[in-house]
């Protein structure tokens, strides 16, 4: 067993859906599980069909419950799909698929969220109900949500994610609720904890995946001031995303679409950066304060993502012992 996974003080981990799930599923495979808290975007969330839905918090939850879909790392394994066959008859809207499994967790949700319960606490009792052991947070219990100022105008983020599969050009992003929300009361502690080992900026999208957690009041802040390691992992490798529309976005913004462009948008907050090898010189050369390491970031299988877990936490426990970070694939 290796130093870092000896270590016992908790990580914090930022994330999206699809691609911060992956590295939550390996970190949560390299360490002790209950140490793991993992923030989970929820400017995504909307109201469909008359229900509460949460896409990257339901993604974090099937993925490291062992319930996620292998096939698209959305949804559920063994899903069957009699209620949208049904809807489909009816005429009803069927642009945003729920199978019957995944049915039941938004109808609970938007029971309690009627009743008066919080999403945090909602989230708490699911995944304990799924036998998990990683704490997922909702990034705050007040509603954020995403609108795109697209060449076809203004789009809630479903509508231009699923509905319209990404196709519209992007001009802005605004995180509409985010100035006056309020961050979820546990991350806030999480990130000032004197012992905290490490704050993991997971590899999803900046823009619409990470942004909106750090566009919460404070957030940003404490990230600047906590005393752990933070320690990213580009979501981009040569000019390219691994899945998504990261790179389309990057490049309508005008933002440029490589790991360095995702390093300048975190440079205030970063110890670290963990990039594939192609793209280390790139990032180098902006002279950002932080520490540059390559590894493998593409992660294919359950082992991938182990390997690339045990790196990042490498790196944030070197950084924590005032140890030089290795700079070798």
């Amino acid at each position: 067993m290796s130093a870092s996974k000896l270590k016992r003080g908790r990580v914090l981990a930022l994330s999206g859906g699809i691609g911060g799930a992956k590295l939550a599923l390996g970190l949560a495979h390299v360490m002790r599980p209950e140490l793991l808290t993992v923030a989970a975007n929820t400017a995504d969330d909307f109201v469909h069909l008359g229900l509460a839905i949460s896409p990257d918090i339901d993604t974090l939850m099937y993925t490291l419950g062992g319930l996620a879909n292998p096939a698209t790392g959305w949804g559920r394994k063994d899903e069957t799909w009699t209620f949208m066959r049904a809807l489909e008859q009816l005429g009803g809207e069927t642009w945003f698929k729920l199978g019957d499994g995944d049915l039941a967790v938004h109808v609970e949700r938007t029971r309690r969220l009627a009743a008066g319960d919080s999403l945090t606490a909602i989230t708490a009792d699911l995944t304990r109900k799924l036998g998990m052991g990683v704490r997922i947070l909702p990034m705050s219990d007040d509603k954020v949500r995403t609108r795109l100022d697209t060449d076809e105008g203004t789009l809630d983020f479903q509508d231009y994610f699923v509905r319209r599969q990404c196709r519209p050009a992007v001009r802005g992003i605004t995180f509409v609720g985010a100035e006056t929300a309020r961050p979820q009361r546990e991350l806030m502690a999480a990130l000032a904890e004197p012992d905290l080992r490490a704050v993991i900026i997971c590899p999803s999208n900046p823009l619409i995946s990470i942004e909106p957690i750090l566009a919460v009041p404070g957030v940003r802040a404490a990230l600047r001031d906590c005393v752990a390691p933070v320690v990213a992992v580009s979501p981009i490798i040569g000019g390219r995303a691994v899945k998504g529309p990261t790179a389309k976005m990057l490049g309508e913004l005008g933002v440029g679409v490589s790991a360095a462009s995702v390093a300048r948008r975190y440079a205030d907050l970063l110890d670290a950066y963990i990039v594939e090898p192609e793209d280390a010189a790139d990032v180098a050369r902006l002279g950002l304060d932080m520490a540059v390491h390559t590894a493998r970031t593409i992660m294919s299988s359950l082992a991938d993502r182990a390997d690339l877990a045990q790196v990042v936490l490498d790196v944030a426990d070197r950084l924590s012992t005032g140890c030089p970070t290795d700079r070798s694939s």
